[in-house]
């Protein structure tokens, strides 16, 4: 199958050089043609446009920032001709968007499965990446050979809107997990508390999360850069999980703290930089 990866970013450049290493037929697109440079030099094909991409492919995974890149990219001034294609929707946005999307896809005779992944490059470049996808079980089975390539076990989790759903929930514990966190250590090196000691109980604990050493080091340099997920989008993800939520009575309260957190890191100047710069707000 000819896929087209349309969005090259951190995660899209991962995914589309992924693919092309195992084998599969890739081209891909990004917005600003100059950042995926380094993919062409890696020996990946990259249209110079997106109809170019779509045209030359049976299958689109779209791995672009938010709903409103989405809409601009397949139903812009000129719209992509989606007759016959099945379009993977990998990145994160709500329930109510991708069901929306869905269907203009369809009325524009496509086929669509949302399939957001959880991970970031490591697993993507390893192919470890968790996939959880929202669909028809037959549109999931078509994506079945691409999205194995990516995930050692893509999961179909249930109709359209779910998968949105799930990612969803996932990233709103990245958050939480990350501010409990930068609370708990900045309390800690306020008291004089060894790091390490800290660190030790914590490891021996059931209130252990991996994700707490595997940022540790740039809590302690103050050093965000190289990020493999921008802090402006997990609060742009936190954004549409308090909106996503709202209807069901969830109370806002903890999630409009944090994400008034991540705001105020994003206006100081650490919107690009990784989400463990939620450190400085808090």
């Amino acid at each position: 199958m000819r896929i087209a990866v349309l969005g090259l970013g951190l995660l899209g450049g991962a995914i589309a050089l992924r693919l092309h290493r195992q084998g599969l037929t890739v081209i891909g697109w990004n917005r600003t043609l100059e950042k995926a440079a380094p993919l062409a030099a890696a020996g990946l094909p990259v249209a110079r446009d997106a109809a170019s991409a779509s045209d030359a492919s049976e299958m689109i995974l779209l791995v672009l920032s938010d709903a409103a890149a989405i809409d601009a990219t397949l139903f812009g001034a000129e719209p992509l001709a989606l007759d016959g294609k099945l379009i993977v929707q990998m990145g994160t946005i709500a329930p109510a968007e991708s069901v929306a999307l869905a269907a203009r896809v369809v009325a524009a005779g496509g086929e669509y499965l949302e399939a957001p992944v959880l991970g970031s490059l490591p697993e993507a470049h390893a192919g470890t990446l968790i996939v959880m996808a929202g669909g028809t079980a037959a549109t999931f089975a078509r994506a079945l050979p691409v999205l194995g390539a990516l995930s050692a076990q893509p999961r179909h989790i249930g109709s359209l809107g779910q998968g949105a759903a799930l990612k969803l929930a996932m990233n709103q514990l990245i958050a939480g997990l990350t501010a409990s966190f930068c609370y708990s250590l900045g309390f800690v090196r306020a008291q004089g508390i060894s790091v390490e000691d800290f660190m030790t109980v914590l490891r021996a604990s059931a209130l252990y999360a991996p994700t707490f050493d595997k940022k540790l080091a740039k809590y302690l340099a103050r050093d965000y850069g190289q990020a493999n997920f921008p802090l402006q989008h997990l609060l742009k993800d936190v954004t549409l999980f308090r909106q996503a939520s709202a209807p069901f009575g969830l109370d806002p309260a903890p999630l409009l703290a944090v994400e008034n957190a991540l705001g105020r890191a994003s206006m100081a100047g650490w919107g690009a930089a990784d989400y463990a710069a939620l450190y400085e707000s808090l």
